[in-house]
């Protein structure tokens, strides 16, 4: 959906929403499909694209799961065939995928698995208000994958350090109030719209640029890195002032940030893992290369994770339909 197709309900412009968002389209779901049927094709392609046929663990990063009870992840993990491989979700709102990456290489360092499935699966237009300009211009549906493995030390792909955080006295700077235990759904409450994202602007613009360039920092050090010595920044898509602000304070040239809110949006948990396909796409971050990825969400939570490029080529998959 183009700006020029969101725009006129909410009295703006493309030029309104560009210059404050950087974002020129997003894609929304139709009628029908779910979170389920997006990370089910995301999970597909990346299996495809790492040449396995399973994994031992599927990790889906996700903020809008199909059902309040129970979990999407089982879902997505028997569609795939995957047997009774353990599934869980991680909801970390925008810091999802991160998360669960971070997740997944305990699990693997541990010995406890050799292979996760890691999924960053979101629909925010199921809960953004679509007369609110706040918020419609901003999100998009979308779903991305990889598998994480075991393997050798140097191996291009290496995931070598993670720090995540939290800090629930902001809990309401993003949220939607309704529909969990403290306020169930109810008339009274949808027709007060609480049943939609609700966002603080201001508290969240500060506050991403303050926590992503911290923990990008953080882990380049726990790396032994220098933030000099990165060829490649992943941030999350929220917003590209955002991003363009935690490039300069981290003092990164706009070349090294990788990034596609200008063609997605804002797609939540998916962000990280579509941003990192389209760079593979494009071939623009060297094999190997040293890259850090860093999100930011609702919670709050963040986090950031430290790792070489990896040596993979990207399958693009359409959302399957279910049978």
């Amino acid at each position: 959906m183009s700006n020029d197709e969101i725009a006129p309900p909410l009295d703006v412009s493309d030029e309104w929403i560009r210059t404050r968002t950087g974002i020129a389209r997003r894609h929304r779901i139709e009628a029908g499909t779910s979170t389920s049927d997006l990370a089910a094709a995301a999970g597909r392609a990346a299996l495809e694209s790492a040449g396995v046929g399973t994994a031992d663990m599927v990790l889906l990063a996700t903020s809008t799961p199909d059902r309040k009870c129970p979990s999407t992840a089982p879902e997505v993990a028997w569609r795939l065939g995957l047997g009774e491989a353990p599934a869980l979700d991680v909801n970390a709102a925008c810091s999802g995928f991160i998360y669960a990456l971070a997740l997944a290489s305990s699990h693997i360092r541990s010995g406890a698995h050799a292979s996760v499935l890691v999924i960053g699966a979101d629909c925010y237009s199921t809960i953004v208000d679509p007369a609110d300009r706040s918020t419609a211009v901003l999100f998009g549906d979308g779903a991305g994958a990889m598998v994480v493995r075991a393997g050798e030390e140097g191996e291009p792909g290496s995931l070598l350090a993670t720090t995540l955080g939290s800090d629930g006295s902001g809990g309401d700077f993003a949220a939607v109030a309704a529909g969990g235990s403290r306020l169930p759904h109810g008339a009274r409450y949808e027709a007060a719209g609480a049943h939609h994202l609700a966002l603080n602007g201001r508290q969240i613009y500060l506050q991403a640029i303050r926590r992503m360039s911290a923990a990008t920092k953080s882990v380049v050090a726990a790396a032994g890195w220098a933030v000099d010595d990165l060829e490649a920044l992943v941030a999350h898509q929220a917003n590209q002032r955002i991003l363009d602000a935690v490039g300069k304070r981290l003092g990164l040239s706009p070349g090294r940030l990788v990034g596609n809110i200008e063609d997605v949006g804002n797609t939540a948990a998916a962000s990280v893992p579509l941003a990192m396909a389209d760079a593979a796409e494009r071939k623009c971050v060297p094999v190997g290369g040293r890259t850090a990825l860093t999100a930011f969400g609702a919670g709050l939570t963040w986090g950031a994770v430290a790792a070489t490029w990896p040596a993979a080529t990207p399958v693009t998959s359409p959302a399957e339909t279910r049978a």
